[in-house]
């Protein structure tokens, strides 16, 4: 396909740090964009559980389980939708996942009862799933090292948008309860549902698969930029990491491991907040929305401001050790503290949300190279999913043993000092090739 160049190209050429810019404004808004329609078409489904029982007779133990099939399915579908991303491009493939969760979760409004439900919630994962190891499969052709934890952490605040918005636009969609003889709890999945089947539109126009097929760079900034991450990819991963062995190896293990510990905070946080602020006294549906939306503004300060930082690896390595004990600590001041100090203290962990999880996949991106970093990237988050099937369920199982729900909070702040240990051990394949002369020397001398 011929690539007619954009009049926004310049004849004179543009500085790195000018380029940079340009491809954080081309295509961030689009990413952030689709991760917030995501993060609706997946959270949605609490704000109806109620109404599924009213009308349907969806069981809280049936609901439980649609929810949990989600994830499963979701899991499963992750590394061959990378691996088809990697074959077939990113435009068509983000474009395509967008339009069938979309349809999906816009038929939920016609669920009849048990069966449908869980069909529906497992289609659901399938479409849905590959959209983030995707875009971080997609940054790696457009970004280097010292620019992809920022990119990552712009792209992260779709999740805090998603969960700032969510609350009070699916309040306000329920309120549409008997237009045309429809459901509230219908008109919010067609209404959240369809579009992400526009927006794809959107996605498959403006979206370029790499430099080389954007109109918005020249030739040779385009060249420029691919020759540049192809040399950095040679660098880190060596020979072997075009192999998806290298997914099994001890770093790359490491790196699931930190994310599965981060990934129990974020959902235990997420499904479990609204029911702790509620508990703190006498607040309105509305008020508990409101104060739930505060940690993930603070989220997402820290997302726009702290990745930036990550330029280096052992820059990067301190922020991630940093930021999963700064969790720990501020759920530690929530699980111990009266409701105002509580809520500070969720909101100090939030800050590092996503600060964690944009240096995090680093690492895989660091080791490995064409198909294998695509099912690797993939891999990697399939895993850490695993994470936000078991954290709240082991949250669920505390609280109901104890009557407490904080001293589950307890227990994952004690998992995020653990995974801080073992994120002291993180190396990014850069690293590997620095320290081994260096190991040597050690062993001459003694």
């Amino acid at each position: 396909m011929t690539i007619t160049r954009s009049r926004e190209v310049p004849d004179t050429p543009r500085d790195s740090a000018t380029i940079n810019k340009l491809m954080f404004v081309k295509l961030m808004p689009l990413l952030i964009a689709a991760y917030v329609l995501s993060f609706l078409d997946r959270t949605n489904i609490a704000l109806a559980k109620h109404h599924l029982d009213v009308d349907l007779g969806i069981s809280a133990a049936a609901y439980g389980l649609g929810a949990g099939l989600f994830f499963l399915t979701y899991a499963l579908s992750e590394v061959p939708s990378n691996l088809i991303m990697h074959k077939v491009g990113a435009r068509f493939w983000i474009a395509r996942i967008m339009v069938t969760w979309g349809l999906i979760s816009a038929a939920m409004a016609f669920v009849q009862g048990e069966t449908s439900f869980y069909v529906l919630r497992l289609l659901l994962g399938v479409a849905e799933a590959g959209l983030f190891p995707g875009v971080m499969l997609y940054l790696t052709y457009w970004f280097g090292r010292e620019q992809r934890a920022r990119a990552t952490g712009y792209f992260l605040l779709g999740v805090c948008f998603a969960n700032i918005i969510g609350g009070p636009l699916g309040a306000a969609l329920m309120e549409l309860d008997g237009v045309w003889g429809w459901r509230g709890w219908q008109w919010m999945f067609v209404l959240e549902g369809l579009p992400a089947v526009f927006f794809a539109m959107v996605v498959w126009k403006k979206l370029p698969d790499r430099p080389s097929k954007a109109p918005w760079l020249s030739a040779a900034e385009a060249a420029q930029i691919e020759q540049q991450l192809a040399a950095e990819a040679e660098e880190g991963a060596g020979h072997g990491g075009h192999s998806f062995k290298q997914c099994l190896t001890p770093q790359i293990l490491l790196a699931i491991l930190v994310y599965f510990c981060h990934q129990i905070t974020i959902y235990t946080v997420i499904f479990f907040l609204p029911g702790i602020i509620s508990k703190y006294g006498a607040l309105t549906t509305l008020q508990v929305g409101m104060l739930t939306s505060l940690p993930w503004l603070a989220a997402a300060v820290g997302a726009i401001a702290l990745p930036r930082l990550a330029t280096t690896p052992a820059r990067s390595r301190q922020m991630l050790v940093a930021g999963l004990l700064t969790m720990a600590a501020g759920l530690g001041i929530a699980a111990l503290a009266g409701p105002v100090i509580s809520l500070l203290g969720f909101c100090i962990s939030a800050v590092m949300f996503f600060v964690v999880q944009s240096i995090i996949f680093l690492y895989p991106a660091s080791r490995l190279k064409g198909a294998a970093l695509a099912g690797g990237l993939g891999f990697v988050n399939s895993c850490g999913l695993l994470g936000g099937f078991v954290g709240p369920s082991v949250m669920g199982a505390i609280e109901q043993s104890t009557g407490n729900a904080m001293d589950g909070m307890k227990v994952v702040a004690v998992i995020l000092v653990l995974a801080a240990f073992a994120a002291l051990r993180l190396r990014q394949g850069q690293e590997d090739k620095q320290e081994k002369p260096q190991l040597q020397g050690r062993r001459q001398t003694a």
